[in-house]
Parts: structure tokens; sequence; C-alpha cells
């Protein structure tokens, strides 16, 4: 008998609007309802995983997919912020990125990145790496229970 598969809080970390519609559509046409969060550069990204300013009431994200090039803050450095934090390491973060240079792949597997996924250019392959990505979390791996989650919520 399967186990019945719990939606999971995802939290995009992307400033680029095509590629967070891409996202969602992934996400949409995936079978798994997942709540999908936004936020558009790296100081939005740490106030949401800080519950600080507008996402004071923020749900603490089951996964992370986070760009590297973006405004503020970059991804490198909200990722060594993630990796350092006590409360927040746990949490996987898969690096979504354009960048295929070995120096950022190597950075953030230092910085104890999850993943690593250079995006595709095509929008369907784009679209089938994001579905893979989230069947792995959801489907394949266990993640850590959300802290702060009732009994009853875990239980579905």
């Amino acid at each position: 008998m399967t186990t019945p598969v719990m939606p999971i809080v995802v939290l995009l970390v992307e400033d680029d609007a095509g590629d967070e519609l891409m996202t969602r559509e992934a996400f949409e046409d995936n079978k798994i309802r997942n709540t999908l969060y936004v936020v558009r550069d790296g100081e939005e990204a740490l106030d949401f995983l800080y519950r600080r300013g507008q996402h004071a009431k923020a749900t603490r994200p089951d996964l992370i997919l986070l760009d590297l090039n973006l405004p503020k803050y970059d991804g490198r450095q909200v990722l060594e912020k993630i990796k350092s934090d006590a409360d927040l390491k746990d949490i996987p973060v898969v690096v979504l990125t354009t960048s295929a240079a070995e120096e950022d792949i190597l950075r953030s597997y230092k910085l104890h990145a999850n993943a690593y996924v250079t995006k595709p250019v095509d929008l369907d392959q784009f679209i089938a790496a994001v579905r893979q990505i989230d069947d792995f979390f959801v489907q394949v791996v266990r993640l850590p229970r959300r802290r702060g989650r009732g009994a009853e919520e875990l239980r579905g």
C-alpha cells in the first residue's frame, strides 16, 4: 500500500517573471498540489525565511528553489545564510539557475546546496526539469517534518 503524498511548501526565489511563470506552470500541471510562494530578490527571501516585515506570517518552506543571479543579495549569499543558520539549514535548497559555470556549481555545493540544476532554455525542458525536482522532493525523498505542525496537520 502506498503512503499518500503530502503536498509541500516551496519557496521560489526568482527575479525573472518568465522563469517564475514557467515554474508555476510546471507546478500547476503536476499532480501534487504544493503551495508555491515567490520572492523576487535575496533580501525578500531572507525576510520570508526570518518572517520579517510583510512576511511576518510566512510559512516555513519544505523546499527552496534558488536562483543565483538576484538583486540585493545574490543567491550565493542567501544560500550561505540559510546553510549557516541552525534553524534553516535543514531546509533543502535546489539551486535553479542559468549559470553552468563550474565555479558556481562548486561554490554552491561547498555552501551545502542539496542540488544544482541549470535552467534549460527550452520551455518544455524547463517545465520537465521543475517537475522532476518536484517529483523527487515530494515522492522520493523524506523531508524533515515542518516545525510547528500539529499532529492533525501531519496526518493530513
